[in-house]
């Protein structure tokens, strides 16, 4: 059983520094990859909602070499609580 999508990825920003979607997307791909919904357009809208909910926040963002944004998240102490008391020991990452 997995994790629903935007809870795995909060877990998955526990211990990064800054990350951004496509970061994201590598790391999650081995068990999400194949779901229809593992787009980079939807993981954007979990990271705006993390956002918005105060779990994670806008650390930086650059333009890549195709002058692409590219937006880097981090974590906040709120969004490591909610993974603390919400995602059981057995998902967590070492």
């Amino acid at each position: 059983m997995l994790l629903p999508s935007r809870t795995a990825v909060l877990n998955q920003m526990y211990d990064q520094r800054e990350i951004d979607v496509a970061q994201i997307m590598e790391e999650l791909k081995p068990q999400y990859g194949k779901e229809k919904q593992f787009n980079e357009k939807m993981y954007l809208e979990h990271m705006m909602a993390l956002e918005a909910n105060g779990l994670v926040e806008l650390a930086t963002y650059d333009l890549d070499q195709n002058d692409n944004l590219v937006i880097y998240y981090k974590i906040t102490d709120e969004g490591r609580a909610t993974v603390d008391k919400y995602v059981d020991s057995k998902y967590r990452l070492a």
